[in-house]
């Protein structure tokens, strides 16, 4: 990996730090130009295409990437759907979480699990920004349909054998929302913050992200939540102490990855500047954002001025193509 990546350029590696919101055209130029490392496709890349358009697009875009793309998109099931939602790739679409465990139990789970799996890889699409970890037992909270909710012990057997599933065909998968949503509001919305002790967390929320690293999963997304127990002063996804827990605390080895952060809230804890390079600096390895372009420029210059050392760039890069490389894309190696 190390002779890899001596031999990029910082531009190459910076662009392999991204996964880049899919645009509806010119995608392809993008990632050539800008040296992506990854898609993320939404429902309204996969509405208007059949299965077969799908995959000449996944194939056309790896075509003019120099490292192979990593390509995701939320499948999680149930109200978070990209691609089953439309019928022309699965006739109904996938389950939420609980309702697929009341329908058979954790049979059903990896049954599905394995389905979800083998539809997205064979649309040429290898990363699910799932399963969902976050656990609450309150069905009036915000993260209630998408969590499996039950026991957090069941939760944990949830993510274990869903990130088992996916996991064993080749998918990667990413454990969210770190360090756990719990009875919090939506932070697509606006900020949040969570004022519950760590003990809490360590007792309820870390349980199912403890089981799905420990099953295998390959990266971790960090939530938006101010988490006051971790930090006061900045959401999750920005906070060095949330990046540290979960490095020295869980010894997750593998990617972490922001949710996106297109949202505009976000930018009041960077003074109004780019919250790419604050990102990469405080732990996190790949950046979601739409507005990708920009922050490709802000961590290049970051790291021409010394704010980004190029070890911290190339530890990033480092996991990056590791993950790649586990699931079968051939970066070179």
């Amino acid at each position: 990996m190390k002779s890899i990546i001596e031999k990029m350029t910082v531009r190459e590696k910076v662009g392999q730090l991204f996964l880049a919101h899919c645009p509806a055209e010119g995608a392809e130029e993008l990632v050539e130009r800008l040296h992506l490392g990854g898609l993320l496709m939404f429902a309204h890349n996969f509405e208007n295409r059949d299965a077969e358009s799908v995959k000449e697009f996944t194939r056309s875009c790896n075509a003019r990437a120099k490292i192979p793309l990593l390509i995701a998109a939320d499948e999680e099931g149930g109200t978070v759907v990209r691609i089953s939602k439309f019928p022309q790739y699965r006739a109904e679409p996938f389950k939420s979480p609980k309702d697929i465990y009341a329908q058979g139990g954790f049979d059903a789970v990896r049954a599905e699990a394995a389905e979800k799996a083998a539809l997205m890889l064979s649309l040429g699409v290898n990363y699910d920004l799932a399963p969902v970890c976050d656990y609450t037992d309150d069905e009036t909270k915000y993260i209630a349909k998408r969590s499996f909710g039950h026991t957090p012990e069941m939760c944990a057997e949830f993510i274990r054998q869903s990130v088992g599933a996916m996991t064993s065909a080749g998918l990667c998968t990413s454990l969210k929302h770190f360090p756990g949503y719990g009875g919090n509001s939506d932070t697509h919305m606006g900020m949040s913050t969570d004022v519950r002790p760590l003990s809490e967390f360590e007792e309820k929320d870390l349980l199912p992200f403890k089981a799905g690293i420990e099953a295998g999963a390959q990266s971790v997304m960090i939530a938006h939540n101010i988490v006051l127990c971790f930090d006061p002063d900045y959401p999750a996804s920005l906070s060095y102490p949330v990046h540290e827990y979960l490095r020295e605390k869980l010894h997750f080895d593998g990617v972490i990855i922001t949710d996106s952060l297109t949202m505009n809230a976000i930018r009041q804890f960077t003074g109004g500047a780019d919250p790419c390079v604050r990102a990469l600096l405080c732990g996190n390895d790949m950046i979601i954002t739409a507005f990708f372009e920009d922050g490709i420029n802000c961590i290049c210059s970051a790291v021409e001025n010394g704010i980004v050392p190029m070890s911290r760039l190339d530890e990033a890069v480092g996991r990056i193509l590791e993950m790649k490389r586990k699931i079968g894309l051939d970066i070179g190696l």
